[in-house]
C-alpha cells in the first residue's frame, strides 16, 4: 500500500491534541509523519522534531517555511497533506497557504476564527480541487455510524425530537489564571473567536446531531453564559433547535459542569423508535422501539449494521474508543487522498466532515451568539 506523507502545523511535544493526531494517523498504517512546524517558536519546533525522529532538514521554524520548502521537493518526497492542530486563530492562515500550494489539508475544529474566514476557505478548497477534512472525530465511532445508517434507512420513522449534550467540568475554576495553556487560549477571544465552550464543544454537538440525523438546524434560540470570573466568552450554554424537517431539539453544553469529564451524548426520537449514544460509553447504542423490545448494539456484535462493522478493527467485546474514532477519520481521509492520487474523482459525499461542515459550524456559532445577545431570540442559521 502507498503510504501517505503528513506534515504537521502545531502539536509540538507536550501538546495533547498533537499527540492524539499523530497516534491516530498511524493506527491503520496508511500515513507517515515526515515533517513539521510544531511551534510558533523555532527553537521549540526544532526540538519537537528531534524528539519525534523527524530529520533535521524536514524540521521547520514556521508553517510558511514548511509549505514553501516542501513544495520544492520532488512529488515522491514531499508531504502529501498538512495536519493543522493549532489554536483556532491559526487554522486559516496555514490551511489557505497549503491549499494554494497544492497540498491537501486536515484541520482541527472549529474550522476558522471567523465566519468570513470560513467562507473564504470554502472558496479556496473548491477552486484548489484539494481534499479538506475537519476533525469532528466523534463521527468516527462505529456506533455513531450505525445510528446514522439506521436513521437513513428509515428504521426510526419520521424524526420528531433531538436531544444533545456535551458536559465538561474542567473550567469550573479559573484554571486559565494558573498558567494552564489549554485553558488560556480557549478563554481568549483573539485566539478562540466569538465562541468559548460554544466553539470548542458546542460545535461538536451540532456536527454530531446533523451527521447522525441527516437534518440541518434551521433556527435556534440560545442562552449563553460566562460564569468564570473575568471571562468574556461563554463557558455554558442552552439552545433550543428547529430542524429543516419540522423536528424540534434541545442542546446543552458546558465546561463548568462540576465533576463532568467528557459527557457527550445524543438522543433521537422518531415515530417508530429512538436511539441513544454516549461518548463515555461509546461501544453501546441503545435502541428503543415502539412495537418491540429495547436493543443494545455493540461494535461487531450480533445484529450490527455493515455501516458500523466496516469500521471495527478488533473482535467484538474488545472496546474501541477515542483514538480509534480519530483514526477512522484519518483512514477515510487517507483513502480519499489515495483515490485522488490515482486520478479518481473526489467523492460527492465523503465519509468525514468537510469544509461544508466547517462553514455550518461557524454559522452555528454566529447564530447562537447573535441569539443570546438578543435575549435568546429565534435566529436563523
Amino acid at each position: 500500500m502507498t503510504r501517505l506523507k503528513m506534515g504537521m502545523v502545531g502539536g509540538g511535544i507536550g501538546s495533547f491534541i498533537g499527540d492524539v493526531h499523530r497516534k491516530a494517523a498511524s493506527i491503520d498504517g496508511m500515513i507517515d509523519l515526515v515533517c513539521g512546524a510544531f511551534s510558533s517558536s523555532t527553537e521549540k519546533s526544532l526540538a519537537s522534531a528531534e524528539a519525534l525522529g523527524i530529520p533535521k532538514e524536514r524540521a521547520y521554524g514556521s508553517f510558511e517555511e514548511m509549505i514553501l520548502e516542501e513544495a520544492k521537493l520532488p512529488e515522491e518526497e514531499r508531504m502529501d497533506f498538512v495536519s493543522i492542530v493549532t489554536p483556532n486563530h491559526m487554522h486559516f492562515p496555514p490551511a489557505k497557504m497549503a491549499l494554494e500550494h497544492g497540498f491537501h489539508v486536515i484541520c482541527d475544529k472549529p474550522m476558522t476564527l471567523t465566519l468570513d474566514e470560513a467562507l473564504e476557505l470554502e472558496k479556496i478548497v473548491h477552486s484548489s480541487g484539494k481534499v479538506f477534512a475537519l476533525t469532528h472525530n466523534y463521527t468516527g465511532y462505529p456506533m455513531v455510524k450505525q445510528a446514522k445508517a439506521m436513521i437513513a434507512k428509515g428504521d426510526l420513522g419520521d424524526l420528531r425530537k433531538v436531544c444533545a449534550q456535551y458536559l465538561q467540568g474542567w473550567l469550573a475554576t479559573s484554571v486559565e489564571k494558573t498558567g494552564q495553556k489549554q485553558a488560556a487560549w480557549r478563554v481568549d477571544p483573539k485566539k478562540s473567536g466569538i465562541g468559548g465552550a460554544l466553539g470548542d464543544i458546542g460545535t461538536h454537538a451540532e456536527n454530531l446531531v446533523e451527521y447522525i440525523t441527516g437534518l440541518q438546524i434551521e433556527e435556534l434560540a440560545a442562552d449563553l453564559s460566562a460564569f468564570g470570573e473575568g471571562r468574556t466568552l461563554d463557558d455554558d450554554g442552552n439552545i433550543l433547535l428547529r430542524f429543516d424537517n419540522g423536528a424540534k431539539g434541545v442542546m446543552t453544553f458546558s465546561q463548568i459542569a462540576t465533576g463532568e469529564e467528557n459527557n457527550l451524548g445524543v438522543k433521537v426520537y422518531g415515530t417508530k423508535g429512538s436511539i441513544e449514544w454516549y461518548q463515555e460509553n461509546p461501544n453501546e447504542l441503545t435502541v428503543r422501539w415502539l412495537e418491540n423490545t429495547k436493543q443494545i448494539f455493540t461494535p461487531g456484535g450480533n445484529g450490527g449494521y455493515p455501516e458500523s462493522s466496516d469500521y471495527v478493527r478488533i473482535p467484538a467485546g474488545h472496546p474501541e474508543g477515542y483514538l480509534e474514532g480519530f483514526a477512522t477519520m484519518y483512514r477515510s481521509f487517507a483513502q480519499e487522498l489515495l483515490n485522488v492520487k490515482n486520478n479518481q474523482s473526489q467523492s460527492a459525499s465523503p465519509d468525514f466532515p468537510t469544509v461544508k461542515d466547517g462553514v455550518r459550524g461557524m454559522k452555528f456559532i454566529y447564530a447562537a451568539v447573535e441569539s443570546s445577545n438578543n435575549n435568546a431570540s429565534w435566529t436563523k442559521i
